[in-house]
């Protein structure tokens, strides 16, 4: 007796009338409805998160395409599957040989997850989509700019897929309550229904799932049986992938606004998803410098403190630290004057000759330096009334060069030309 498919593939939509979400590529008059119905779809690669309908849409266009349709997981198949693939496609393209022969094909190959496959094995792909034996659909979550060759990239389409809404969610949930299909004789209370649809974080195929395992316990599902079920939400994020550089790209950006609300929000974010902690310790030290500056000279002991922290008692505990640093950044007054600084002298350092250091400078520690003038003409700070002295420090081709210029905000506001020097306190 064959075994009964999970819901979730159950419930895979059959055509674009019952499919849900992203009305931009498969709703009325849309550009990508119109080139499947009209079996005109070239090479495409499909980009979104898990469970927002990549993999029926190739479904659906191989249901709904008279092309000969071959499908492979990056996960598992290699170059050897591949030339397999090309084989068939060119036997699909012979002409038929007779009245009741097949007629020939193109041939689309669907790659699911292609961003596992490595240079070598998409290079084995890319010669036959150019030629057009094969058109190419392939699906993944990752960015396509930094997982699938830029050559074979040029030659598709990435179509973007997003997240469903709650709205959609709801929709597949009930769809499968009532489907012949799906669960018909289950029943649902109202708040474990908006239980299962927030924990599905836009996932269609994981509140199927989940609806699936509460209904093994009973064929009323109500609050309780959800969170026994779930017992606990996975955090959606992949700190090897994109989301890793989005969320740290929103922490850092929302410390520079002074928003202490968002930034611990992203900061969670990451923890609870797996990140690194002591990576995010290291990022808050940069934070530190580069957006806080001499705005607030505390904020760098500070980090440096969370990031001993982290390591001296781990986590979980470790977080408290790390959240103490991140508000106190959000919070202090922001410089980035110190960055800009060093970002215009290492500038100079690229573009203008590596000049000599001027002789004054230089320190007389033997006859023959001596001799030759080193330190001739240096004045010593300490002598002067106020330790202050006017004396030429950069090289003759950049004298006069200012690279610091102090904000007025915070502890740099001493550093002011007006002020001269910094005030005691």
């Amino acid at each position: 007796m064959e075994p009964v498919a999970p819901l979730a593939a159950r419930m895979r939509p059959r055509n674009l009338d019952e499919f849900l979400g992203q009305s931009h590529l498969v709703g009325p008059g849309a550009a990508f409805r119109r080139l499947v119905e009209n079996d005109k779809l070239g090479s495409v690669i499909l980009w979104g998160p898990p469970g927002v309908g990549k993999t029926t849409l190739a479904e659906i266009v191989a249901n709904s395409t008279g092309a000969h349709f071959l499908r492979v997981s990056a996960v598992s198949a290699g170059v050897a599957d591949l030339r397999k693939a090309v084989e068939e496609a060119k036997e699909a393209r012979k002409p038929s040989g007779g009245l009741f022969a097949p007629a020939a094909r193109r041939t689309i190959l669907f790659i699911d997850e292609i961003h596992r496959f490595n240079k070598a094995q998409q290079d084995a792909v890319l010669p036959h989509v150019e030629s057009g034996l094969l058109t190419l659909i392939g699906a993944t979550t990752e960015n396509p700019s930094f997982e699938v060759n830029a050559a074979l990239l040029s030659r598709a389409r990435v179509y973007v897929l997003t997240a469903l809404t709650d709205e959609e969610i709801d929709a597949a949930l009930g769809r499968a309550l009532t489907d012949e299909r799906g669960l018909p004789g289950v029943t649902i209370d109202d708040d474990a229904r908006q239980a299962l649809v927030t924990l599905a974080n836009g996932d269609a195929r994981a509140v199927l799932t989940t609806l699936e395992a509460c209904a093994g316990v009973g064929p009323h599902i109500d609050l309780e049986n959800v969170r026994s079920t779930v017992q606990k939400r996975v955090v959606n994020y992949d700190k090897d992938g994109e989301q890793h550089y989005d969320l740290i790209s929103a922490l850092h950006k929302c410390v520079r606004d002074s928003d202490p609300d968002a930034s611990l929000y992203w900061l969670a974010r990451m923890l609870e998803g797996g990140e690194d902690p002591l990576y995010l310790a290291r990022r808050i030290v940069r934070m530190a410098t580069e957006d806080i500056g001499l705005g607030d000279p505390r904020a760098l002991p500070l980090c440096v403190a969370a990031q001993q922290a982290v390591h001296f008692i781990g986590m979980p505990e470790g977080g408290l630290a790390l959240a103490e640093a991140i508000v106190y950044l959000a919070l202090a007054p922001k410089s980035n004057a110190v960055y800009a600084a060093y970002k215009a002298a290492w500038a100079d350092v690229e573009a203008t000759r590596n000049d000599p250091v001027p002789i004054h400078l230089r320190n007389g520690s033997t006859q023959l330096m001596k001799e030759l003038g080193y330190g001739v003409g240096y004045q010593y700070a300490h002598d002067a009334p106020d330790a202050r002295v006017q004396q030429q420090h950069l090289p003759d081709a950049l004298a006069g060069r200012v690279y610091y210029q102090p904000t007025p905000r915070g502890f740099e506001a001493r550093f002011r030309p007006e002020k001269g020097t910094i005030e005691a306190e």
